[in-house]
């Protein structure tokens, strides 16, 4: 009964957090309202779904692991597989991040089926790391738009000799989010890598690796075509529109890069908040104000 309970609420914050196979209402959504509410939708929005999954998983449904974190596992991996292919095969800017929105979800949700330290504390570092670099994505691809008329990228174009600047930010971010080094994304994938091989996991490593390479093709497509190639004449923004197009993204790509060159205090920050939910009875004493004996050593013994 308590597992059937369980699934119940798996299925429910699955679709909070667009794990497959329960997405498909966010790639429709997300590209629909401006560009600056699906920033913050992109950014929020999909974690509170993963913050809830670590809660429920990581300190309720904890009576076997055998059961509620295998169906984890498989749930994060064909996530990650599904979300960047669907990416790749995409015409609008908006429809590439998204589907990469939900690959991402399944790289943190991989991180908490794992169930180790490790994994729980490359999941927080990696939640922390993608709000940061989803949100600034989602803007960027506004500005992108302005500048070039078009959230396709078969009328976008010639935006890196008009748009310098555009390009750099755009481009620090997109590396982030396919993983490559020194920037911030590189440490989140290669925390869930060394939780996953710390587990013996090997296909986890190789869908990670495949995940990220694809990651990688996606994000180069997308510069190829969006910036690169030749096109119309892009638009110039007023003095106003610039500042506020551009300053937050200036800000949050400041971020990323803070993150990237000093991530040892988000990762033992990582740490602390991953040891309370391991072992959660001082939690679970504030909440309920009864003693509560260990229980993660107690579910891993099999003591249901």
């Amino acid at each position: 009964m308590v597992s059937l309970i369980a699934s119940f609420f798996l299925l429910a914050f699955g679709m909070k957090a667009a794990l497959f196979p329960l997405f498909s209402w966010l790639p429709i959504s997300y590209p629909t309202p401006p560009v600056s509410l699906s920033a913050i939708f992109a950014g929020l929005l999909t974690k509170v779904g993963v913050y809830a999954l670590i809660r429920v998983f990581g300190m309720v449904f904890i009576h076997d692991l055998g059961y509620t974190h295998t169906i984890l596992i498989w749930l994060a991996a064909l996530t990650i597989l599904i979300g960047v292919l669907s990416a790749i095969i995409q015409d609008d800017i908006r429809r590439i991040l998204a589907f990469h929105l939900i690959a991402q979800v399944g790289f943190m949700v991989l991180g908490l089926a794992l169930f180790s330290p490790l994994g729980l504390q490359a999941t927080i570092f990696y939640f922390i790391e993608d709000i940061i670099v989803m949100t600034n994505l989602f803007l960027l691809t506004g500005l992108m738009a302005q500048h070039g008329g078009s959230f396709s990228l078969r009328r976008l174009g010639n935006l890196y000799q008009e748009k310098s600047l555009l390009s750099l930010l755009f481009i620090l971010s997109a590396f982030s989010l396919a993983g490559i080094p020194p920037l911030s994304g590189f440490w989140a994938k290669l925390f869930i890598l060394e939780a996953s091989l710390a587990e013996g996991r090997y296909a986890l490593v190789a869908i990670i690796l495949i995940g990220a390479f694809l990651t990688l093709y996606s994000m180069g497509r997308l510069w190829q075509e969006g910036f690169w190639k030749g096109g119309q004449k892009s638009k110039n923004l007023k003095a106003q529109e610039w500042r506020s197009s551009y300053l937050p993204i200036i800000a949050l790509s400041l971020i990323t890069l803070w993150i990237s060159f000093n991530p040892q205090p988000f990762y033992r920050m990582a740490g602390h908040i991953s040891q309370g939910i391991l072992a959660p009875e001082s939690y679970l004493n504030a909440v309920l104000h009864v003693p509560v004996e260990p229980l993660v050593d107690k579910a891993k013994e099999g003591d249901h």
